[in-house]
């Protein structure tokens, strides 16, 4: 209900919390009646049930005859769940998990680009299924706001970087989806910690940026080369030695970008 005038906004909750109380982990574990929670990152949502083909159900070992019987009736009931929806997400869902390790992302983001896949399952035919995952994958970082270069997404993928802006451009245009912009400022941590500069640098490429911002000057530009250029003056401001190759390198763009959009910026701040 609010607790400013009384209004009952839902009723007939349900309390999904556990009826025990427990103090210790072995506490925990030995009142815990439930297996592992729903996930979108297996292909069943972690509903199917199975079995071990060696053990009983008393959790007894069982005998080599019956064994080998439960074996086959193992993997014939694994054959009959998988149709090719099933085996498309499980291919798919392996590959967003080694993408996910390789370059860091959290958990959240994860789950949004499942969701994102299982959407647009309809849509992946005769489109690799690496190169979908890989743009669906850009596509949660950009909706949810992750600073994400599509160099390092790119490098950590099988597939081509024309191939996955090609995938990237389709799922825009087919969900009728408005990204936005990437904002300079979320890189510059990563930039500056790279270059080793201080936080004070940081706060100043911070304001430089959003006066940036207010002009429009960042508009078109290569958010990368923005904040590498941001850091360049404020390490000259803050009288800290670092290099315009040292920011290109670390921000992985090219040296000429960083001069440019140097210039630029310049011109905005003595404005």
């Amino acid at each position: 209900m609010c607790r400013r005038c009384g209004f009952v906004i839902q009723e007939n909750w349900l309390n999904q919390t556990p009826e025990w109380r427990a103090f210790t982990l072995n506490e925990q574990q030995v009142r815990t009646r439930v297996g592992a929670p729903t996930s979108l990152l297996h292909f069943d949502k972690g509903l199917s049930t199975t079995f071990q083909p060696s053990k009983d159900s008393a959790g007894k070992a069982l005998p080599w005859t019956q064994r080998q019987k439960m074996t086959r009736l193992w993997k014939w009931n694994n054959r009959a769940r998988m149709h090719s929806k099933e085996r498309n997400l499980v291919q798919a869902m392996n590959e967003l998990t080694r993408l996910a390790d390789k370059l860091h992302i959290s958990r959240p983001i994860v789950d949004n680009a499942a969701y994102l896949y299982r959407r647009n399952l309809t849509h992946v035919r005769g489109r690799s299924i690496e190169g979908m995952m890989a743009a669906i994958l850009y596509l949660s970082c950009r909706l949810t706001g992750t600073p994400m270069n599509l160099k390092a997404l790119t490098s950590a993928s099988s597939r081509s970087r024309k191939e996955i802006t090609r995938c990237y451009r389709f799922l825009q245009r087919d969900n009728n989806l408005k990204v936005p912009i990437d904002n300079p400022s979320q890189y510059i941590p990563r930039i500056a910690s790279k270059t080793k500069l201080s936080q004070l640098a940081q706060n100043l490429a911070m304001r430089i940026i959003l006066k940036a911002k207010t002009k429009h000057a960042v508009v078109g530009k290569s958010p990368l080369g923005m904040a590498a250029a941001a850091l360049y003056i404020a390490a000259k401001t803050t009288q800290e030695t670092v290099t315009q190759r040292e920011l290109a390198d670390a921000a992985e763009v090219t040296e000429v970008t960083v001069r440019n959009r140097y210039k630029n910026l310049k011109q905005i701040i003595t404005s």
